[in-house]
């Protein structure tokens, strides 16, 4: 493992991803040096992604609007889901909380996180 380093641009991260494709591709056993290069090279570029891209806030709203753009609804279609046309528009205009019963309702009507709900 000669001259590893802090990944700090692009061209080193292109490196870096390189050797663990490399690496990955001999698929070594636990507890090798290459097993451990393996997993010194992976952290490094945990930390430059987190550094560079980090994870933006999951927003409830934003989650609901994004599965109605992929599935093509309408307001009207998410009545089901809300109890009615208007508490589906307090809660994207963020006047409303989502209550436990909606969360449950879009969790299993249209598959949305409980993580992406919760948020």
């Amino acid at each position: 493992m000669n001259n590893i380093h802090l990944v700090k641009t692009g061209k080193e991260y292109d490196a870096v991803m390189e050797k663990i494709l490399a690496l990955a591709k001999t698929d070594p056993r636990k507890n090798t040096p290459e097993y451990e290069q393996l997993a010194i090279l992976s952290m490094l570029i945990e930390e430059y992604d987190r550094k560079h891209y980090p994870a933006v806030e999951a927003d409830p709203v934003e989650a609901i609007k994004f599965r109605m753009e992929q599935q093509g609804l309408r307001p009207v279609d998410m009545k089901e889901y809300f109890g009615s046309t208007g508490r589906f528009y307090d809660v994207i205009n963020k006047k409303r909380n989502l209550s436990l019963a909606m969360i449950r309702k879009l969790h299993s009507g249209l598959g949305i996180t409980y993580e992406s709900l919760l948020a």
